[in-house]
């Protein structure tokens, strides 16, 4: 939580009352002072006015008055069965009746609590102050606080809205009793015979049906966010341009029902184009999004001019209203970043907001285009629909377990519709660590705290209700950011930043919420810097946390799995590490080695890489999994690593796809942009041989690293047995 010591220190003290910390721990353990200027910087990136003392002190009084300018608190956030208290503020002597209304449109009173502090002045008027209780027994859900009192607005009901979220998640309780284990993959690495040079939703589905029939309970995928509506497009899923609307390059063409009535003529370009594309998934060196995504868009285009059935229609005018207001922002910003480009001055003045003039003018001028991109949306979230059934036909119980980013792009689309809730003049990082000595800066906007809260928290809710709908879980990177962010004020270094905090009691429990109202799983990624109680509280509520078995450590010892935590979700490696083969290699040495980015002679880190191997696997082979006089070549001690690790108790256990089929090249070398191919690699098996989903059931290494997961967990293929062939109950339904 933040540094709440009382000062004197007027600049401290208004940093306390905008949660800002004024201090915190390095890397090394010793605790840093943050300075002035920076403190400066993020207060007036928070809307307070640090100027000079005066202003300080004006800026207090502000604050501490604000709360009762006001009848209700912007938003309500309780937790099921506690007793939880909201004030209203009213002229004294007024009565004020208060209610609960639900969506369903039942009406509860709110019992008035027995705390009434003094009346004060505000702004001339003696306003009192009411306490009320959220009742105890009101179930889970998003409600309507009423208030209405005949001295506030002509006697006019005031409202906010109040969301009563679960005490616990009841999706993670529900994992007791048996460990589970899935494939985590990045999707558009993962290709077909069908596919047009990179992964998508219905090679989603495929791989779905496949480890289902292995015996996987769930497949976690990288986020599927939108990146820039034409090319280029951002290679890295981590830095997409809306985290509420997903990416088109993701479409499987011929699975889009309009597809089979397409004109002969369009027909031949499409088929044309599909014919270039699948050579590309034969290639091993890079996944080229652009060219995959303009032969994608170009077919697109000719599908939207077929003219749909009735049914389709209405499912699409469905789709569309349920979108309300944010889709059509969504395929407003796409229809004009198209036409603009994304460095025009009219960002910055006519087209700054989808109020302003050029935007609201385009609303009617590029209003086929603005449909041609909402269209799209129908088409991703019905395949994602399939993607999840198929699942759940391949006997999975969990499904798709969907990636959420940090946060999004400065110049994209979320940062576009949303600034009223992001704040501006600064960016998201992390302060520096033994890794990156100048901190991280990773551009992108934070959410304004005290703004989402005006908002309701609605931006978070729609955002997570859009993810959920296809999905059984979804894991939050970097999820120490509900509670505590580190902001970098524009042109000071990455580690000239200061921690502003959250209302984590809202931030989480609407995650738990809508998690819990759509059947989710979640999944905190729980890594780097932060304070012990955090993992406490997201346990508490059901969260589970990640273990990655190389971060592990009791001293210098590997830390024994049977200590790891039950709700955690474990593996062997990160995507910001090289597949496990790869590791062991030194691939990580090798690459930082020719990129220029070590700290020290190679010699030292390679030395030290070797230390660190032979530490974990002399803990494996005491425990009787690598046993003197067995091979000990590659894919046994990638096997033996599993094994030893599915001792552990965690409820959820992750198998990098890369891992099964002996790719050794990393997928992402942090700190770096195009001088490493991130997020560009297909996958591949060790000798740099494509590895098709259609190659899977029969992949003898994938085979038998999937028997030593189940023999580990105690879990057993499902249909056929491993290694056999296997009929899948998902099948591909496009075009040879």
């Amino acid at each position: 939580m933040a540094d709440t010591t009382s000062t004197a220190d007027p600049l401290h003290r208004l940093a306390e009352a905008y949660r800002v910390s004024t201090t915190y721990s390095g890397f090394d353990g010793r605790e840093r002072e943050v300075p002035d200027a920076t403190l400066r910087a993020v207060l007036d990136a928070l809307g307070a006015d640090a100027g000079d003392d005066d202003a300080v002190e004006a800026c207090l009084a502000r604050r501490e008055l604000a709360p009762w300018r006001r009848v209700l608190p912007p938003v309500v956030v309780a937790v099921e069965g506690a007793r939880t208290r909201f004030a209203a503020h009213v002229p004294h002597g007024s009565a004020v009746h208060v209610s609960l209304v639900g969506e369903d449109g039942t009406r509860t009173t709110a019992p008035q609590a027995d705390s009434r502090p003094s009346p004060r002045d505000v702004d001339g008027v003696l306003t009192a102050e009411v306490t009320f209780e959220v009742p105890e027994d009101l179930g889970p859900g998003w409600y309507e606080v009423r208030a209405e009192c005949p001295d506030v607005d002509g006697g006019r009901p005031v409202t906010t809205p109040l969301a009563v979220t679960p005490r616990r998640l009841s999706t993670t309780d529900r994992l007791h009793g048996r460990r589970r284990w899935g494939y985590m993959a990045q999707i558009y690495s993962v290709t077909s015979g069908r596919s047009w040079g990179v992964g998508d939703v219905s090679d989603l589905a495929s791989l779905a049906a496949v480890s289902g029939e292995q015996g996987a309970d769930y497949l976690l995928v990288n986020p599927l966010h939108a990146a820039e509506p034409t090319p280029p497009v951002e290679p890295s899923p981590y830095l997409p341009t809306s985290r509420r609307f997903f990416n088109p390059l993701y479409l499987r063409i011929a699975e889009v029902p309009e597809y089979a009535y397409l004109r002969p003529a369009d027909l031949e370009v499409v088929n044309t184009l599909a014919a270039i594309q699948r050579r590309e998934n034969l290639d091993t060196s890079t996944i080229d999004r652009d060219k995959a995504y303009a032969a994608k868009l170009k077919s697109l285009e000719l599908l939207f001019t077929v003219r749909r059935s009735p049914h389709r229609q209405q499912q699409l005018r469905r789709f569309v209203a349920e979108g309300g207001q944010g889709l059509q922002d969504f395929g407003l910003w796409c229809a004009l970043r198209e036409e603009l480009g994304e460095d025009a001055p009219e960002w910055g003045d006519v087209a700054a907001s989808p109020a302003a003039p050029y935007a609201a003018e385009a609303r009617t001028r590029l209003s086929h285009r603005i449909d041609f991109y909402v269209w799209m949306q129908w088409l991703l979230d019905e395949q994602l629909e399939s993607a999840q059934r198929a699942a759940h036909l391949a006997g999975m119980d969990i499904g798709v377990i969907h990636d959420l980013a940090v946060g999004v792009h400065k110049q994209g689309a979320d940062a576009w519709m949303l600034q009223d809730v992001l704040a501006s003049g600064v960016s998201v990082g992390a302060p520096a660590d033994m890794y990156n000595q100048k901190g991280q800066d990773w551009s992108q906007p934070p959410w304004h705290p005290e703004r989402l809260a005006e908002a309701g928290y609605l931006p978070w809710r729609d955002m997570l209700r859009t993810i959920f709908r296809h999905a059984g879980g979804i894991r939050v990177d970097h999820v120490l950011g509900l509670f505590r962010l580190w902001w970098i004020p524009d042109g000071q270094e990455a580690s000239e930043g200061a921690y502003v905090y959250y209302d984590h009691e809202a931030m989480v429990g609407i995650l738990a919420l809508e998690a819990e109202l759509a059947g989710a799983v979640v999944v905190g990624e729980d890594l780097g810097t932060l304070e012990p109680w955090v993992r406490e509280y997201l346990a508490e509520r059901g969260v589970l946390g990640t273990s990655i078995l190389w971060f592990e450590m009791d001293g210098d010892e590997p830390l024994p799995p049977a200590r790891y935590r039950e709700l955690s979700m474990a593996s062997v490696s990160t995507h910001d590490f090289p597949p496990t083969a790869g590791f062991l290699q030194g691939v990580q040495v090798d690459v930082r080695e020719q990129l220029g980015l070590l700290a020290r002679p190679v010699e030292e880190e390679r030395a030290e890489a070797r230390k660190q191997l032979d530490t974990f696997f002399a803990a494996v082979a005491a425990d009787g999994l690598l046993p003197e006089g067995e091979a000990t070549g590659e894919q046994a001690r990638v096997e033996a690593l599993h094994r030893w690790l599915g001792q552990a108790p965690a409820l959820l256990f992750n198998v990098s796809l890369v891992d099964a089929v002996g790719e050794r090249r990393m997928q992402n070398q942090p700190g770096t942009g195009d001088e490493y191919p991130n997020w560009r690699i297909p996958l591949a098996d060790g000798a740099g041989n494509p590895v098709l989903i259609e190659t899977l059931p029969e992949n003898a290494r994938a085979n038998s690293l999937v028997r030593a997961i189940n023999e580990a967990l105690g879990t057993r293929p499902r249909f056929q047995g491993v290694g056999e062939p296997a009929q899948p109950q998902h099948t591909d339904r496009t075009a040879p």
